[in-house]
């Protein structure tokens, strides 16, 4: 992209394909060497703008951008600003050469005998957390995991019979069952991923409709403090594995009934303050003289708010888990 079509396509901003495709290249080349959690996709149309922004906004949260006008007021408008986009640019192409700077000056450290691995990382913290000593280098992988063996059943003999539970998975299974409970996880990290990313993404939606009044576009900066950093930390990918199905103990077979109003009285807690709270009679009647009855939010709630959370709890239809295994790893997600 020559000098012309650059500063052409950043007066246009987030409504400019060309320049949406440049941010999201500069994006995905930092994400080479940073451990970025949020992504940023190219448009292919004007009305992609604004989610094309909000991703933008999230991912500005997420590297702690210094700069107000990118990271303040009306996340819509933002990138329509010419000085904007170029100083959005600007601040891409230099934490990239930054990060490319420090990965040649920063030395690899090679892996000897699986030493960086995930692997030998989880076989670590084991050791450690069972209090056993560094074993020899000479050692077979047999003797090493009846060593930890043998250590975990010193350790459970000192804890009442009844500390850890029961195993959730008693049955023994073979390298086929593995595969195939493999691939049922892998599905349903799958499904829940799309399902928190629509989650998330109707969170965004919802906040930037809190600040269309008037009141509270003086505010729009407050509440991007407040906000952006929450936002920044929501992940969409699932970190359960099947190690979490073995370590799965029975209390978490418990199905409750969480539609229940009875069950919504007692589950109440910092995250989720609104219950249901029963029929109420409203005085007067309808039509045919009947009593009217309606749903009841408790003082406070405006009508936004609680149409926003009868949308979060309202069940999503999911593809049936028809086998126990299915089931069971549907629970841990």
């Amino acid at each position: 992209m020559d000098d012309g079509a650059l500063i052409q396509a950043a007066a246009q901003g987030a409504l400019s394909p060309e320049y949406t495709k440049l941010c999201a290249w500069l994006v995905a080349e930092l994400k080479l060497f940073c451990k970025l959690e949020e992504s940023v996709e190219a448009t292919n149309s004007p009305a992609e703008a604004e989610g094309f922004q909000l991703e933008m906004s999230g991912l500005l949260a997420e590297m702690n951008c210094p700069y107000s006008s990118l990271i303040s007021g009306d996340v819509t408008k933002r990138l329509l600003d010419k000085k904007n986009c170029l100083l959005l640019l600007t601040y891409l192409i230099s934490e990239l050469e930054a990060a490319r700077m420090l990965s040649v000056n920063m030395p690899v450290k090679k892996e000897q005998d699986g030493g960086g691995s995930d692997v030998f990382k989880e076989l670590k913290t084991i050791c450690m957390t069972l209090g056993m000593s560094k074993p020899p280098a000479n050692i077979t992988m047999f003797q090493f995991f009846s060593g930890i063996e043998k250590k975990l059943k010193e350790t459970l003999a000192k804890v009442p019979p009844n500390h850890m539970g029961k195993p959730l998975l008693s049955k023994t299974l073979g390298p086929t069952h593995w595969e195939k409970i493999e691939a049922i996880n892998q599905a349903i990290s799958n499904e829940y991923e799309v399902r928190r990313k629509m989650l998330i993404k109707r969170l965004d939606v919802t906040v930037q409709s809190f600040g269309w009044s008037d009141r509270a576009k003086s505010q729009s900066d407050k509440l991007g403090k407040v906000y952006q950093p929450k936002r920044a930390a929501l992940l969409s990918k699932s970190t359960i594995s099947v190690a979490h199905l073995l370590a799965a103990r029975h209390d978490l077979s418990k199905i409750l009934r969480t539609s229940s109003g009875s069950i919504r009285e007692k589950t109440a807690c910092a995250i989720n303050k609104v219950s249901y709270l029963g029929k109420q009679q409203v005085m007067g009647l309808n039509a045919q003289h009947q009593p009217i009855l309606m749903l009841f939010w408790p003082v406070g709630r405006d009508r936004s708010t609680a149409w926003f959370l009868l949308l979060s709890v309202t069940p999503l239809k999911i593809f049936p888990l028809t086998n126990v295994w299915d089931r069971k790893l549907w629970d841990l997600h």
